[in-house]
């Protein structure tokens, strides 16, 4: 483990900032990220996570733009996002995020908070990952972006807390910056174990933590020690009421929030206390937002801090909004105005808490010899909410279709069963029924 302080925190941004400026980056060029802390001991990696908080915020305050990448994702999925996003620079070596946040030098003209946030890949059901872009707002807007979530957690300087995910991914590293910039302390493991978080209950006391549903699996199989929270935090997939009821029980109701959101932005909020009166809800519109449900889809007015664009698509983003409401193409419904979720995008599998869009894995599976048609679909898991599942037609074997995927598909997006069939099943129009064959047997 490594705790890093916000006193820690502000000089190695304030050194990162002057490195960045001194490799001649300016305003609003992409900064790549490619975190590299999973090559390394957990230890290691732990300093390393602190190194990427402290060059994101940097970037962030320098009028750049970061663009974290998911260390896991293929060389050839890594750079469609360096190339798409425009990168002027690449930063994937530890030795890259060591001399920047020890870099000797000054950097003038500072934003006091980040510009905008990460501009973080999202698939999209094109399958194309496209880049959440915030920075639109501009500096003067950045403020509020950031204080309303200050605000609405109550973060002070007396909070710690514990990183649970990996920092390539949005929440995790924005609820570290949060509480850094509140004054407070980030205890970083490196990597998810869950024996070594367990321990760090004792060792550090957080008091707040952002958790995913298979997170809160591993770590009821251990014998935890009592809470230490103030605050835990969970979304990312749907929790099983049966752990959510667990978790209530070990942390305190007053304690536990949901929040249901995507990388675009955030829709709700919901105390454990209202969960509790009305299972199955994610919550009620959050502070400064109104929710709107049209034919079934999620709408939500937003502030002017929070809108946000996908990077080089205007078409995508004309789609996404209607006036100061955008969505995310998400269904629900509403009842006395709390939220209650339909289903996610027919084509998106929640698993572990990360987004797979099956329109992606299907446009690499189906370049595999001897695969004639292909669906990719998720099923029910205990463990990761949703696994990834495929089906096909075609001559060639689930040994051959798993060989073709290892080798271009990251380990998350990969299927964990592979089914042959001989056709497909369609409905009248002609198009492949997922949720027929999700429901179906292996």
């Amino acid at each position: 483990m490594f705790v890093l302080a916000a006193d820690d925190y502000r000089r190695m941004t304030a050194a990162a900032a002057a490195g960045l400026l001194a490799r001649g980056l300016r305003r609003g060029d992409r900064v790549a990220v490619v975190t590299p802390e999973h090559r390394f001991p957990a230890d290691d990696a732990a300093l390393l996570q602190a190194q990427v908080i402290a060059v994101v915020a940097a970037a962030l305050r320098s009028g750049l733009v970061p663009v974290p990448i998911n260390p896991l994702l293929t060389e050839a999925e890594r750079a469609h996002i360096i190339e798409d996003s425009g990168a002027a620079a690449v930063l994937e070596s530890a030795d890259d995020l060591v001399s920047l946040t020890r870099f000797e030098g000054e950097a003038n003209d500072l934003a006091r908070w980040p510009i905008g946030r990460p501009m973080h890949y999202t698939s999209g059901t094109t399958g194309r990952p496209k880049g959440v872009y915030t920075q639109g707002i501009g500096e003067a807007a950045s403020e509020a972006l950031w204080r309303d979530e200050l605000d609405q957690w109550q973060f002070t300087a007396a909070d710690t807390t514990l990183v649970h995910g990996p920092l390539c991914h949005a929440a995790p590293l924005r609820y570290a910056m949060l509480v850094l910039e509140a004054g407070g302390r980030a205890v970083l493991p490196g990597e998810f174990d869950a024996p070594a978080i367990a321990q760090a209950l004792i060792d550090h006391r957080p008091t707040h933590a952002f958790l995913v549903p298979s997170h809160l699996q591993r770590l009821f199989d251990l014998d935890l020690p009592p809470s230490p929270y103030r605050l835990i935090t969970h979304a990312g997939a749907a929790c099983p009421p049966a752990l959510k009821r667990r978790l209530h029980e070990w942390a305190g109701v007053d304690a536990v929030w949901e929040f249901y959101g995507s990388t675009e932005g955030q829709f709700t909020v919901c105390s454990a206390a209202d969960w509790e009166q009305r299972p199955g809800t994610v919550g009620r519109a959050r502070a400064g937002r109104r929710l709107e449900v049209r034919d079934g889809v999620i709408w939500c007015h937003t502030p002017e801090f929070a809108r946000f664009s996908y990077w080089n698509d205007d078409a995508k983003t004309a789609a996404a909004w209607d006036g100061d409401a955008f969505s995310v193409g998400d269904l629900g419904r509403l009842d006395d105005g709390f939220l209650y979720l339909e289903g996610r995008r027919e084509d998106l599998i929640i698993s572990g808490g990360v987004n797979v869009y099956p329109a992606e894995v299907e446009g690499v599976l189906a370049e595999c010899p001897g695969v004639l048609e292909v669906a990719v679909f998720g099923r029910d898991d205990d463990l990761w909410g949703q696994r990834v599942c495929l089906a096909y037609s075609g001559t060639a074997t689930s040994q051959d279709v798993a060989a073709w995927a290892l080798e271009r598909l990251a380990a998350y997006k990969r299927p964990k069963e592979i089914q042959r069939l001989d056709a497909l099943p369609h409905n009248a129009s002609g198009k492949v029924q997922r949720l027929v064959l999700a429901g179906g047997g292996t």
